[in-house]
């Protein structure tokens, strides 16, 4: 069934039906009960909660209502576990849609902290988003899929990493019978013959410090990581990684392009020069991709001064390449990191540890993407 057919067909359903019941029975709903009543519609996050009941022993809180009460923080743009007990505490349509009845019913900050421990091993928010989109776009055709990085600041101090052992030999043309050694492969070109899970091992993951150049030409510097986006038409994240901030873009390409493949079908990817590199067009080809990257200055004789006048001839004579002007759809991946910082909790990470904040952003994630996606249809 097309995309827009059954996102119709859902909204429909919410709206002529489950809204009207909800309200009957928990009274009215504001526009935040609506949106996140929509998201757990949408994720079905309660076929992914692992329960074990008849074990002995006390029985564990229900995971799968916590596992909604996440999701809630994540549409509702709570920046604290805390403020969202105290949300469930008072808030009566809330507190009933994620399982519970009662304001006593609601776990301890503890309960939802070891919930969450256990969201974050197992991957819950990434394993329904990709359920998600390969469900929504399984017939479906992407025309543009935008690939960038956003910085993601961390409360935790960056990990010490041993400097890289240099060759003592001297530099320039070796000796008579002088034994070279082999230079190790880049990481970049030992990915053509991994795995996507070898890839995925294979990045750092821990707390370092980045440095990047900003839009305005500025150089900034954070500790944390960095989050590695690929972005759909219609500004609807497809696929995710979370690595290191000071790994470069251009090192998660070819895994995030691997993962995005094993989800939707594309035509174009689109990137910034960051990703000018040969192993990433052929990767962009090999899945039969258009590859269209902004072109790095190293790799145009003339450099940035050659860059500027070409662009300024073009403008000049009124001529734009189409490759431009798809290119410019670009700006579907500066929106997508802007709204997950603003509105979806991607600026506020308090927990620590790769794998729980990369649990953290992909609730974010989750729910902007069903935000995006039911804006396709309302």
């Amino acid at each position: 069934m097309p995309l827009l057919t059954c996102l119709s067909r859902t909204w429909a359903h919410i709206q002529g039906n489950l809204f009207p019941w909800l309200t009957e029975e928990l009274g009215p709903l504001t526009a935040a009960h609506k949106q996140v009543v929509t998201t757990l519609e949408l994720a079905g996050v309660e076929a992914f909660v692992q329960d074990w009941p008849g074990l002995p022993g006390r029985p564990p809180c229900d995971r799968a209502a916590l596992a909604r009460a996440f999701v809630a923080k994540a549409v509702l743009g709570l920046p604290m576990t805390a403020m969202l007990i105290e949300r469930l505490a008072v808030d009566k349509p809330l507190r009933r849609l994620c399982g519970w009845e009662h304001p006593g019913q609601v776990p301890s900050a503890a309960t939802f902290s070891r919930a969450f421990a256990e969201f974050a091993r197992s991957a819950l928010p990434g394993r329904v988003h990709e359920a998600l989109i390969k469900r929504s776009y399984e017939d479906r055709l992407v025309g543009h899929l935008s690939r960038d990085a956003t910085a993601i600041e961390a409360r935790e101090k960056p990990v010490k990493t041993a400097a890289p052992a240099r060759s003592k030999r001297k530099r320039g043309r070796p000796r008579k019978g002088e034994a070279v050694e082999k230079k190790e492969p880049r990481r970049i070109e030992r990915q053509a013959a991994m795995s996507l899970a070898e890839m995925l091992a294979d990045l750092p993951t821990h707390c370092a410090v980045g440095t990047k150049r900003n839009a305005k030409g500025h150089t900034v510097s954070w500790i944390g990581y960095k989050l590695h986006l690929d972005i759909a038409d219609g500004d609807v994240p497809i696929s995710a990684v979370l690595t290191s901030a000071s790994l470069h873009d251009s090192q998660v390409a070819i895994p995030l392009a691997t993962m995005t493949a094993g989800r939707v079908t594309n035509l174009y990817d689109l990137m910034d020069s960051a990703y000018d590199v040969a192993e990433i067009t052929a990767k962009s080809r090999a899945l039969g991709h258009v590859p269209i990257i902004d072109p790095h200055p190293r790799g145009m004789p003339g450099g940035k001064k050659a860059i500027a006048a070409e662009a300024r001839a073009r403008c000049k004579a009124g001529y734009a390449l189409a490759e431009d002007l798809r290119y410019n759809g670009r700006s579907a991946a500066e929106r997508v990191n802007s709204r997950l910082k603003d509105e979806f909790g991607a600026r506020n990470v308090w927990v620590r540890g790769h794998a729980k904040v990369f649990c953290h952003l992909m609730f974010g994630v989750l729910a902007l993407t069903i935000n995006q996606l039911m804006r396709l249809v309302t």
